[in-house]
């Protein structure tokens, strides 16, 4: 074998060595590291025991502890339990102790009314037999009475029982009477004394407004030829006047003045109305007329609407309808004897409020029906009946109550008054109405009245004489005492009294007086 030969084959062997160690190293490389992962793998596999040994022992001890909190929740609630079972025991034998108490108590309390009324019994038997022993011995005594007067008199006891009958009834007779007219004159005095306190306090609650005037009916004019403008040609002026107002201009000699004349209150107010614009406006033709009238006549619709509102609005009454407090504002512009009968029915109202709350009714209702009693007087002129009636049923169909309704119709006693209401109304209208100064009265028809109410009285067979006092509203009357007795003299009262009630119309009341006396007169010389 050659050199070459030789060199290529060491070549090849050194490759091949180093392919040798090449791979014991790799061997060699691969066995240290799968020990060493070995290793690793162990002592992570150690470590994961240990990690789990202690989480396992975390997990037991937290166990044990939630186990005692849990158990210890459980014997606090079984605790809470116990004692509100206790709680509510203990309540249940207290109440239980107490209505056994009440139960005890009640019937301690029976069995006292029972010995009480065994008491009572026992004491009313008692009474009885005590009773009974003196009507046995009443008996008995007028037995032996009786057989004492039959055998005193030889009468028997029908007898006997008349005569002494006879005598008690002459003997208790004047007695009687005396008592009679004692007891009478007392009721009638309290009822007086009773009827006194309530009219006066009710009236000095209530303060009466000044008479007024009524309404003027006199036009004054700035000149003389302003009446021939009120004429007109013709009298073109005063026709168209008197044809829209309703009324009657007079226009006489008297200087610078016209007289409106008409029965309606508001027709003369709205030509007053409309006469003093026309006056004041200068120009005065039928056109200007007609303007005027229809001026005044809302200006009067308008015044007497707020009139109506006003007085129900004074006296807090709700609830009327319009229509009634459009015709109560009416009366605003109505008077009777220079009163006026709206400042009237105000009054009137006030004093049936106060007069219902002295005795105990409700004063609404009265002051109601006291407004709108004489709302009637405001009605138109056409309408047929007393206001009174005309009143009643004008309210009436206007959703007033039957109570309010019968006081209207009843102030005046037309109809029966159903009532106490009627009556307070009849006696707040008459306090309104005769209280000083409220109305005006002519002389000649108060010196008739007066002459009137003494020739009544005169005119009874024994009557000397007779004055009427105070105003007519007293009776002095003053007999013969030889021919008329004291019996008769109150007959005579009594008569006088129902011929003024049923013969003349007065005011208010009137107090008759009969005086009888005797004067025996001696001259000493």
């Amino acid at each position: 074998m050659g050199a070459s030969e030789l060199a290529i084959l060491s070549a090849e062997g050194g490759q091949l060595l180093d392919w040798s160690l090449e791979a014991a190293s790799v061997l060699v490389g691969l066995a240290a590291g799968f020990g060493v992962v070995w290793a690793l793998t162990r002592h992570t596999r150690r470590v994961a025991h240990e990690q789990a040994a202690e989480l396992i022992e975390v997990a037991r001890r937290e166990a044990a502890v939630a186990g005692e909190e849990l158990r210890q929740k459980a014997e606090a609630e079984i605790q809470e339990k116990r004692a509100e079972l206790n709680r509510e025991y203990d309540r249940r034998e207290i109440e239980s102790d107490i209505r056994l108490r009440e139960i005890k108590a009640h019937e301690e309390s029976l069995a006292l009314l029972d010995y009480q009324l065994e008491q009572r019994q026992e004491r009313l038997n008692r009474e009885n037999a005590a009773l009974r022993q003196a009507r046995d011995a009443i008996r008995s005594l007028s037995k032996s009475v009786r057989q004492r007067l039959e055998g005193v008199s030889q009468l028997d006891a029908d007898a006997v029982r008349r005569q002494l009958r006879e005598e008690v009834l002459l003997e208790c007779q004047d007695e009687f009477r005396a008592l009679r007219r004692a007891t009478l004159e007392k009721s009638e005095r309290e009822l007086q004394d009773d009827a006194r306190r309530v009219l006066i306090s009710a009236m000095q609650r209530i303060a009466g407004r000044p008479n007024n005037d009524l309404t003027a009916t006199i036009i004054q004019l700035p000149s003389e030829e302003m009446k021939g403008r009120i004429i007109g040609r013709e009298g073109r002026n005063i026709k168209s006047f008197e044809s829209a107002t309703g009324v009657t201009l007079l226009i006489d000699e008297s200087p610078q003045m016209v007289l409106v004349s008409s029965f309606d209150p508001v027709r003369r107010e709205v030509a007053r109305v409309a006469l003093e614009g026309l006056v004041k406006d200068g120009r005065i033709h039928p056109a200007s007329i007609e303007e005027y009238v229809r001026r005044a006549q809302e200006e009067i619709d308008l015044v007497t609407t707020q009139a109506g509102e006003e007085a129900v609005a004074r006296l807090h009454i709700n609830g009327l309808h319009p229509e009634i407090i459009r015709l109560l504002g009416r009366l605003k512009f109505r008077f009777s004897y220079t009163q006026n009968v709206l400042d009237h029915s105000v009054e009137t109202a006030f004093l049936a409020s106060l007069l219902a709350s002295e005795v105990g009714l409700d004063p609404d209702v009265a002051k109601r029906a006291g407004l709108l009693h004489d709302i009637g007087k405001a009605a138109p002129g056409e309408l047929e009946g007393s206001h009174a009636a005309i009143g009643a049923e004008f309210i009436r169909r206007h959703g007033e109550t039957p109570i309010v309704v019968n006081a209207v119709a009843a102030h005046h006693e037309e109809v029966r008054p159903e009532t106490i209401y009627a009556g307070l109304v009849i006696l707040a209208d008459t306090l309104s109405a005769n209280r000083p100064g409220a109305r005006a009265d002519s002389l000649d028809g108060y010196i008739q009245r007066i002459a009137r109410l003494e020739r009544l009285a005169t005119s009874i067979e024994g009557v000397q004489q007779a004055f009427a006092v105070q105003a007519g509203r007293e009776l002095r009357v003053v007999v013969a005492p030889t021919e008329v007795t004291d019996d008769r003299a109150r007959e005579i009262a009594r008569d006088l009294r129902k011929r003024i009630e049923t013969e003349l119309q007065y005011p208010s009341t009137i107090k008759v007086t009969v005086i009888r006396e005797s004067r025996f007169t001696e001259t000493a010389s």
